[in-house]
């Protein structure tokens, strides 16, 4: 995108520097779009978890790691949305993203992508060490080549999918120093993959439609309605059940991390019986819960982790 030099007006006097600012601001607000950023941070602080977990301590390589998995999630995302223009565009949820809105080029998405990918994954294995940087190399492979093909064939393509969001806390934990296979990160990791399940699965309640539209195979085509709501609300329960696990993985949980987890998870498994019960004419107020559950896990664990 060129931004254009300010023309002058009928008095020969330069206008108001307004307008490349505005073209400015629109392209950052595209890139910001583009790396999916408000989602992306959420990867970031579950990172973030993954290395406090470990480490017990604040220091400069939880903040290195965080930017280097923010970085890789951004160009991962951007990468998703270049491989999804065509379908983007036939969406209704979708077609004001950058690239179909025509305020980002394809090539231009391309390049973006291509270069935090590679700036994040060089940053994790120059500064920490080659297993957390292949631990990111295969969460963009898992994304881009393996979920990004199957959501096209088959509806369930989010189950496996779901791998992906449970890969950052287990890179922040072997940047810090630990094993990706030792107990208390697998259980962190096993939450945030039963958790994005019905994240994505509410979505098909408001949005099937779209899916079928753009040639996606969508569970609402496999499910009735009340179906699927029930589905959604049963996986929500072994959510709310797996959270259980977290302080029973950890040596010494505090005294306040299990009741804090056992309210969040009551509060979630009261929202997922309303649901069930008396499905909402909107999902978004259940949107927002299940996005306010994770982040309260995530806060409890990272404030076990430096006070406990």
């Amino acid at each position: 995108m060129t931004f254009e030099e300010p023309q002058p007006n009928a008095r020969g006097a330069p206008p108001a520097a307004a307008a490349p600012r505005i073209n400015r601001l629109v392209w950052f607000r595209s890139l910001a779009d583009l790396t999916k950023l408000r989602i992306t941070l959420l990867s970031t602080l579950s990172a973030a978890a993954g290395y406090l977990l470990y480490s017990h301590r604040l220091e400069v390589g939880m903040a290195t790691c965080a930017i280097g998995i923010l970085l890789t999630a951004m160009g991962s995302c951007a990468l998703n949305q270049y491989q999804d223009r065509d379908l983007d565009a036939r969406m209704l949820r979708t077609r004001h993203r950058p690239i179909p809105a025509g305020t980002l080029s394809p090539e231009t998405a391309l390049a973006v992508s291509l270069l935090l990918i590679s700036s994040g994954v060089l940053l994790l294995w120059r500064l920490f060490n080659r297993e957390t940087a292949l631990i990111a190399l295969a969460a963009v492979a898992w994304y881009n080549l393996l979920y990004t093909y199957l959501k096209r064939i088959w509806a369930f393509a989010v189950v496996p999918g779901a791998v992906i969001g449970a890969l950052p806390p287990v890179i922040g934990w072997t940047a810090a120093g630990g094993n990706p296979l030792d107990r208390p990160i697998i259980a962190v990791a096993f939450f945030l993959f039963l958790w994005q399940v019905p994240h994505f699965w509410l979505l098909l309640l408001d949005f099937g439609a779209d899916y079928r539209q753009a040639g996606l195979p969508s569970l609402t085509e496999v499910f009735s309605t009340p179906q699927l709501v029930r589905v959604t609300g049963v996986w929500m329960l072994f959510t709310a059940a797996s959270s259980l696990l977290l302080p029973l993985s950890l040596a010494a949980p505090s005294r306040w991390l299990i009741p804090g987890i056992a309210i969040a998870g009551s509060w979630f498994i009261w929202q997922a019986f309303r649901f069930v019960r008396r499905p909402p004419g909107s999902i978004l107020p259940l949107f927002r819960a299940i996005n306010i559950y994770a982040l309260s896990i995530m806060a409890l664990l990272i404030a076990d982790a430096l006070f406990s």
